[in-house]
């Protein structure tokens, strides 16, 4: 099979039809082999009905259904651990995303041996201030932190050696940098295409500033991860060191002054008088919580076992 198109999707009856009847001819047109497996995550407009009437006129259609909404993230490792196409492409099925990308991006990997291609969305159709600028803060941000020099992470239109998403663990709402997660897996050559971004057609945005607030988080964890996360004691380890010398100098300090006041007769003070006293104590037991944490990292990263972070009601031809 040539292509596998994941589309993840929440309340989107309005587009799928339209979205169906855009991909089935691209596909016609270039001939492709393909499965279009569509995620629905907990939509309550009827999108899964249509799914539904979708796979009785085209048998490439397949569809997961979720009991509920469990994001983004959860509904694109269900469609990747499904898909079967020696190219995966993602795309959003708001019509926001062109499925005549998709020969390009398929050639892209095919072809000139990309790993992974990610859309560029160049010009966009979204609110200046609520959404563009905020959204290229994102990706300056993204860029620095992780070294993968892309110029949109958030774009849904992304295609995928096969290999590729089988290998890469997208969970929380880290769908935004699997790039990262593919370049911290191993695979390096990472491309990027200008990709035609469209003006939402049907419904509404479900973006809010709440995403950009978790994208953050999630930013500093990957950066975590992708630094620490296999060695969370070099980290903790570190700090922790860094703190018991502090607390170490203090103490000695704290000794060497009190040692050479009595050589010299001079009068002493109670040793809970000195600021440093307190400096030594705080820092001693931070380094040893530090300590702490490094060790139950380790014990939870050697003990930890997959489990699925969501539940599937319904399956169409899988």
């Amino acid at each position: 099979m040539n292509i596998s198109l994941v589309i993840p999707l929440l309340n989107e009856a309005e587009s799928l039809r339209e979205l169906h009847s855009w991909i089935f001819r691209v596909m016609q047109e270039h001939r492709f082999s393909y499965e279009v497996i569509f995620i629905d995550d907990g939509s309550s407009d009827g999108s899964w009905e249509i799914i539904e009437a979708l796979s009785v006129l085209d048998e490439n259609v397949k569809g997961i259904r979720f009991m509920k909404n469990f994001g983004k993230s959860q509904a694109l490792h269900a469609g990747f651990a499904a898909a079967k196409g020696d190219v995966v492409i993602t795309m959003d099925a708001d019509l926001q995303d062109s499925p005549d990308e998709i020969p390009e991006l398929y050639r892209m990997i095919i072809e000139d041996k990309f790993d992974l291609v990610s859309g560029w969305k160049k010009k966009r159709y979204d609110n200046v201030l609520f959404k563009n600028l905020p959204s290229k803060l994102f990706n300056w941000a993204a860029r620095r932190t992780s070294g993968v020099k892309l110029h949109d992470f958030n774009c849904g239109l992304k295609s995928y050696k096969n290999v590729v998403v089988k290998n890469v663990e997208v969970s929380g709402e880290m769908h935004r940098y699997i790039p990262v997660l593919a370049k911290n897996a191993g695979f390096k050559k990472i491309g990027e295409k200008v990709v035609q971004h469209q003006a939402r057609k049907y419904g509404e945005t479900k973006f809010g500033m709440n995403r950009f607030i978790n994208g953050f988080l999630d930013l500093i964890t990957i950066w975590f991860l992708s630094r620490f996360g296999r060695q969370p004691m070099h980290l903790f380890g570190a700090l922790g060191s860094v703190m018991f010398v502090i607390g170490f100098i203090s103490a000695g300090y704290i000794g060497i002054s009190k040692l050479y006041r009595l050589y010299h007769d001079e009068p002493t003070i109670l040793v809970t008088s000195n600021p440093w006293f307190y400096i030594a104590l705080t820092t001693m037991i931070i380094g040893t919580q530090l300590f702490l944490a490094g060790f139950l990292g380790e014990i939870v990263l050697r003990a930890r076992q997959g489990n699925d972070r969501y539940k599937i009601s319904g399956r169409i031809n899988l």
